[in-house]
């Protein structure tokens, strides 16, 4: 597996241990990973991916091997602007010096595209992302770092997008992942506001490139979802079908790829198809802010928490008062009281 990838950077001493950090304090090293399962994407994907990792304080000085928790950021963001204010290592460094955490290789693979960004799908033409992650960033830590390679030993974690994606990789790889901790996951399903009002649907028909989708946040963020999941080798520039279709100045609604897109992005809809998988994850959490702007999002979780009561899978659901993001990364804020005591209580940490 160690041909998959190369190696960008001067990784080989830092996984040997050669890695100084201030007393205390992890360490926040860089890779690269030269992606197979992003090639021949027809939407000018970068193959080379950044993948940023803390390392836990003592990880140069022990032989140790630690629990890996990844991390998923959400679109419009990139893996050096997670890191960028400091707040994330703060928050993992303060929550191991108060026990509320343990040692934790902490993975943050860098997900931008051109647009806003990818919404995770696994389409040739708009970007294999979860192969990317099953197939090639969970082997490269394993390979590269003194991981512990067990299921058992691996969290997903994630903010907005992010946690929609950590979701479905617990659906999809049971096998791989043991706990989830979701941080106000969008897609879980439906809203209560029909597409057609969200979305200036002439404006995505009549796009050429994405400047011309500029300060319209739903209009980039419904095409990069269309992209990954109803994409069209034959339709340039961006390479999918839209559910609204424009047919000369009147728009028709395509029930076809509407079906298609919700059928596949919707976590809701995955459901049926992959309950069985959640009952082998050891632990599901996911919470959202009761004053998301958008009341879909806050909607469609509180449905999906009873659509997985439906299904008898055990899970833990919580709506706080907040907006998305302002009470995570926070002092005291939602990451260090709930999500890395989850992680704590559920992943394994030694052999």
């Amino acid at each position: 597996m160690k041909n998959v990838w190369k190696c960008v950077a001067a990784l080989s001493l830092l996984a040997a241990g050669s890695v100084h950090a201030e007393a205390g304090k992890g360490q926040v090293v860089d890779a690269h990973i030269m992606s197979r399962a992003l090639e021949g994407n027809l939407v000018g994907i970068d193959r080379n991916r950044l993948v940023k990792i803390y390392l836990p304080p003592g990880y140069a000085n022990t032989k140790k091997s630690y629990p890996v928790l990844y991390y998923f950021h959400s679109i419009g963001g990139d893996a050096r602007q997670v890191f960028a204010d400091g707040s994330v290592q703060g928050t993992l460094d303060r929550t191991l010096e108060s026990g509320s955490s343990v040692p934790l290789i902490f993975v943050v693979a860098d997900f931008s595209a051109p647009g806003v960004g990818t919404s995770f799908g696994n389409a040739k033409e708009t970007g294999r992302w979860i192969d990317f992650i099953k197939d090639e960033l969970v082997p490269y830590v394993d390979d590269h770092f003194r991981t512990l390679k067990v299921r058992e030993s691996r969290g997903l974690t994630g903010e907005f997008l992010g946690g929609y994606v950590a979701i479905k990789l617990a659906m999809l790889f049971p096998e791989t992942f043991s706990a989830v901790y979701a941080m106000h996951p969008v897609g879980t399903g439906v809203g209560l506001m029909p597409f057609e009002t969200r979305v200036d649907w002439k404006k995505l028909n009549r796009a050429r490139s994405w400047s011309d989708l500029e300060g319209d946040g739903y209009a980039r963020a419904f095409m990069a979802m269309a992209q990954g999941y109803s994409p069209n080798p034959n339709r340039p520039p961006f390479y999918c079908d839209f559910m609204y279709e424009l047919k000369g100045d009147e728009l028709v609604f395509n029930a076809e790829h509407a079906r298609k897109l919700q059928m596949n992005f919707l976590l809701d809809e995955l459901l049926p198809v992959y309950a069985e998988n959640l009952r082998k994850i050891d632990a599901i959490a996911f919470d959202w802010g009761r004053y998301d702007p958008n009341p879909d999002h806050v909607y469609g979780n509180q449905t999906f928490t009873r659509k997985l009561d439906a299904f008898g899978i055990k899970h833990t659901a919580e709506e706080y008062r907040g907006m998305f993001w302002s009470e995570d990364w926070i002092v005291h804020g939602r990451v260090e009281e709930r999500v890395l005591p989850f992680f704590k209580r559920y992943l394994r940490t030694g052999s």
